[in-house]
């Protein structure tokens, strides 16, 4: 089983609905900060990586919101990975603080891109293994 990457963030006001929960759309937001702090924590940064012609692109997201968030809860944002093929996959979790209880999980898949071409990612892999869910087979 993989090490799990974790980030404590905190709910602003402005990402609140007029329901005073975090608007659903924001859930995508913390993930995709959290795969960032992630790169950047493992030695990449996303920027240099795209200047350097690499992306990482989203392909599909599945969420699960299951608790909301309000103004002003600390969560704990959380992710590990594994590899399908090309595809990147990403589990993710936030949970609230407080109280430890799940807001919403996600699979987001993603894969690489080298210059606009579709990537097995192996550059990632070495710096990604130790998160990796399941051992990666060599082909």
């Amino acid at each position: 089983m993989g090490k799990i990457f974790k980030i404590e963030m905190k709910v602003r006001d402005y990402e609140c609905d007029s329901q005073g929960i975090v608007n659903n759309a924001n859930y995508l937001h913390y993930f995709e900060n959290t795969r960032h702090e992630f790169l950047l924590y493992i030695g990449l940064s996303f920027s240099d990586a795209h200047q350097k012609g690499i992306d990482s692109v989203v392909t599909h997201a599945e969420l699960d919101y299951k608790c909301s968030l309000r103004s002003d809860d600390v969560f704990i944002s959380s992710l590990m990975i594994d590899r399908k093929g090309v595809k990147v996959i990403f589990h993710q979790s936030i949970f609230r603080k407080i109280d430890n209880k799940m807001c919403c999980k996600a699979k987001i898949e993603a894969v690489i891109l080298i210059k606009g071409i579709l990537s097995r990612g192996d550059y990632y892999d070495k710096l990604m293994e130790e998160y990796f869910l399941t051992k990666k087979i060599k082909l």
